[in-house]
Parts: C-alpha cells; sequence; structure tokens
C-alpha cells in the first residue's frame, strides 16, 4: 500500500522541488523533462530508463495503409475479395484507399521522425512483387518500396521488413492457398526475391506476422479472409504448410541477403499469465506457454510439435516428415512477439499438461475491441518465458497497442486517455523484464496510425495519430505526445 501524504506534506515536497529547481545555475532553462524528474525525485517518483540504444519503433501493415490497390501493376489479394464480398466486414469497409500510404508515404515518414521514433515496421504486399504470387516479378512494386525504404533512412528510420501480413495474392488462394504445399514454396522463392533487393539497405527481415491469426481467422472460422471453415485434419495441415512456409522463407532469405542480415518472425504467441506469482502458477505458465503455442512458435523455435499437441489432435494431427521439422526449425536471429492480453493459467494437478487456461469473468475490463482484454503483466511474461524456453538471440515487441473511441473534441483534440493508461501501464511491465536481463532491443507500438482494421474496417481505431478517412488529415492524439516524451526520456515514469 502507497503510503498516506498530508497535504502539509505535499506542500512541504513541492518546496523541496521548487528548492531542487532553483539551486542549480541556470536552472530556469531547465526543460520541462528535467523539472517533472526534479519534482518526481523529490517526490520519490523515479524514473525508469530503458537501456541506451533501445530502439523505439511503430509498426503498420500494407494493406491496412497503402490503398492504391490498382496502381502500380498490384495484383489482387484475398482481403481485395474477402472486403469487397457483402457482410464480411464491419460497414463494408474496405482496404481500397484507408490512409493511402501509397501516395503520403513521406508525410508519414515525416510523421515517424517528429516523434523521434529509430524503427519502423512496415510489410511489403505480395501482390505488387509478384501480381500472381509467383512467376515474372513487377518492378514497378519493387521500385515502390525502394522509395519507401531509402525514405527512411533518410530520415534517420531503420526500416524492419514483413514479408507477409495476411494479404495472400488472390491467384495463389484459387489454387487452394495455405491449404497447398505450392504456397509455402512461393512465398520462399518471393522471399528470397525481395531479400536480394532489400538488404542492402534493410538488416532486419521477418517472414510472417501472426501466424495464427492468419491461419485460425481466415481457414477455420472465416471472420477473415479468404472466410473459410475447414475440417480439423485439414485445419492442422494449414497451419503445417504455414510454418513450413516459414521455414522455408528463412533459408531462402539466408541465401539471398547480405552478410549480417538478421531474420526472425512476428508472432502473437499466447501470452501465458500465472494468476499469481507464486512458484507453482509461474511454473504453469511457463509449461503454458510451450503448449498453448505448439503448432506456431514452439515448433518453429524447437523443430517439433510437443507430444500433447499431436496426442490431443489425434487422427487430426498434421501429416509431416523429418526433413519438414528441420525446415520449420531453421534458426533465427531474433523473435518479435505481438502482445495485446493476457492468457491467465493457474496450476491444475488435474490435467495431464499440469495447467489450466482461466476464462475471464464477464466483468473483465477491456479497450474498445472486445477480444483486447488489459493485463500489462502479459509485456512482461510473454517476453520472459519465450526467453527462458528457447533464449532467443535478441527480441523484439513487434506490436503492442489498442483501440479506443477516439473523437475529435471542439478543439480538434484527440484526448484518448485510455490509450495512455494502457500504454503507460504496459510499458512498465516491458521495462520490469528489461531489468531481469531479458533481451528486448526494441518495441514497435501498433500503430502510427488509424488505419483499416480488417474485419472492424474503420470503426476501429489503433492509432496514435487521428485520421480522417475523408480527407486524410492527420491529427496526432494524446498518446502521440505521451510517446514521444517516452522516446525522448527513454524512460516510462
Amino acid at each position: 500500500m502507497a503510503p498516506f501524504i498530508s497535504r502539509r506534506s505535499f506542500a512541504r515536497l513541492l518546496s523541496a522541488a521548487a528548492g531542487a529547481l532553483s539551486l542549480p545555475a541556470g536552472a530556469a532553462k531547465l526543460d520541462p523533462n528535467a523539472q517533472h524528474a526534479a519534482l518526481g525525485a523529490a517526490m520519490g517518483v523515479t524514473e525508469k530508463k530503458f537501456p541506451a540504444g533501445f530502439l523505439w519503433g511503430s509498426a503498420t501493415a500494407s494493406y491496412q495503409v497503402e490503398g492504391g490497390v490498382n496502381e502500380g501493376g498490384r495484383g489482387k489479394t484475398i482481403w481485395d475479395t474477402f472486403s469487397h464480398t457483402p457482410g464480411k466486414v464491419a460497414n463494408g469497409d474496405t482496404g481500397d484507399v484507408s490512409t493511402d500510404s501509397y501516395h503520403r508515404y513521406k508525410e508519414d515518414v515525416a510523421l515517424m521522425k517528429s516523434l523521434g521514433l529509430r524503427g519502423c515496421r512496415f510489410s511489403v504486399a505480395w501482390s505488387r512483387i509478384f501480381p500472381s504470387g509467383v512467376g515474372q516479378p513487377n518492378q514497378a512494386g519493387v521500385d515502390y518500396y525502394n522509395r519507401v525504404v531509402d525514405e527512411l533512412l533518410a530520415s534517420g528510420i531503420q526500416p524492419f521488413c514483413t514479408l507477409f501480413h495476411w494479404d495472400l495474392p488472390q491467384a495463389l488462394e484459387d489454387k487452394g492457398g495455405w491449404q497447398n504445399p505450392d504456397t509455402a514454396k512461393a512465398f520462399a522463392d518471393y522471399a528470397g526475391y525481395m531479400g536480394g533487393k532489400l538488404s542492402d539497405r534493410v538488416k532486419s527481415f521477418m517472414t510472417m506476422n501472426e501466424i495464427r491469426s492468419f491461419t485460425e481467422l481466415g481457414y477455420q472460422n472465416g471472420m477473415h479472409a479468404p472466410g473459410l471453415r475447414v475440417s480439423a485434419q485439414k485445419f492442422a495441415q494449414v497451419n503445417h504448410i504455414a510454418v513450413l512456409g516459414h521455414g522455408l522463407s528463412v533459408q531462402a532469405l539466408r541465401a539471398s541477403t547480405k552478410p549480417g542480415t538478421k531474420i526472425g518472425l512476428a508472432d502473437n504467441a499466447q501470452a501465458t499469465c500465472p494468476v499469481l506469482e507464486t512458484p507453482e502458477h509461474i511454473k504453469a505458465a511457463e509449461i503454458g506457454m510451450r503448449e498453448q503455442n505448439a503448432q506456431y512458435l514452439t515448433v518453429i523455435m524447437e523443430g517439433k510439435y510437443t507430444d500433447a499437441y499431436l496426442k490431443r489432435l489425434g487422427p487430426d494431427a498434421p501429416k509431416f516428415t523429418a526433413e519438414e521439422l528441420k525446415i520449420i526449425g531453421s534458426p533465427l536471429d531474433f523473435v518479435g512477439l505481438n502482445v495485446y492480453q493476457p492468457t491467465w493459467v493457474r496450476a491444475d494437478s488435474t490435467k495431464e499438461v499440469g495447467y489450466s487456461v482461466v476464462r475471464d469473468p464477464a466483468s473483465y475490463p477491456h479497450m474498445l475491441s472486445p477480444w483486447l482484454t488489459i493485463g500489462p503483466e502479459a509485456l512482461y511474461w510473454s517476453p520472459k518465458l519465450v526467453s527462458k524456453l528457447w533464449k532467443p538471440k535478441e527480441l523484439y515487441i513487434t506490436e503492442n497497442g489498442c483501440s479506443s473511441s477516439d473523437v475529435l473534441n471542439d478543439e480538434g483534440h484527440v484526448l484518448d486517455t485510455d490509450r495512455v493508461m494502457y500504454l503507460r501501464n504496459y510499458l512498465t511491465q516491458l521495462h520490469r523484464a528489461l531489468s531481469e536481463d531479458v533481451p528486448v532491443k526494441g518495441y514497435f507500438l501498433w500503430s502510427l496510425l488509424d488505419n483499416f482494421e480488417w474485419a472492424d474496417g474503420y470503426g476501429k481505431r489503433f492509432g496514435i495519430t487521428y485520421v480522417d478517412f475523408k480527407t486524410q488529415k492527420r491529427t496526432p492524439k494524446l498518446s502521440s505526445e505521451f510517446y514521444k516524451a517516452t522516446i525522448a526520456k527513454n524512460a516510462i515514469a
């Protein structure tokens, strides 16, 4: 419990702080950050500093921001098809224009620079490079991403390239998509090609974003493109083909990129968190991290499926070879973790795996998106447990952020105090992990801009910059000021 501070004591603290500020020569010239730090120190509040060189960035995805869907030789994707199918996306929204970053990327990079960002995670639209997924490359698409990369570097921002963020070329889906092993091979060919074109300037590549999301939402429950609901056995095989595509692309990137290029992925591993921080529940969370992610990050990091996963699926388990598992387990230089909400687990001796997932009560708090439950501890336990289990060389938080019911007030501002609350608490937990030597090298906030949020369309805003989708005007929110100050101080209070 925090100590009680009376009004008299508070006044003494303020006086002491004022004295501290007035003593040094030239104190009147102290900037606001220094003044806040001095006041905080006088009141016993200390800032939590991040390591020198910690990389602060933002993340985005091609279909969510680019627009320009019929420009530059771009081929049709499953999201073009899905979003134009009545009833699939809220309000009939599509990514045809979105934030128009295809034309406005320089404006957006200038926004990044004004915030002090040092990293930008972006994705390449596969169909801009190979309009049909395979065949002859489209030079206009390559030229576009060359311009984006050059603009980032000219602004002192390090590009991190994701090669697949869900926008599969429609021509490949017509041949079975991720149900067809040929898609994994086509992805590796595309990844190797782009690695060869960009690695003279891009030093970090991610193969895929959130394999769990595009397989489960696209092929299991039909909520996302391509909107299918396949059988349990076919779905297990989809997952296997997807992680195989990841492994093949790692090998293709190794063969095609410049020496020193780092290769990883961005994964939304379920962030298993102990219901209480006691030894038995912490152990349950560790087991849970491995088992809840058995067909995704676990098989990628270990090159094998867990016995419990294969036993649970029984006759529906995927068909695979030892050589495929070896490819899936190709070594990585870093692991990116997309962390939004916790998965609470408890020790449970009645279960063979030793743990149970705890369902959220109806009263559990969440952001505007019902799925986005609030649990800052996730940003501690996810990297902590991944580091303990698999000891990756480097970790990045490749996504973290939240939706809010953002509206412009009469003064033209967005006072998203809920998002500031969310970010402050999550970053505090990330600092906790860093203080225990978990090797997190950077943090990419989702997202710089409001954008197309998949099946939610434009109704769920995740940006720290408000976008008027009719005029394309960008307006930084209160959370933008918060993030800018955090970066400037390299610290969280």
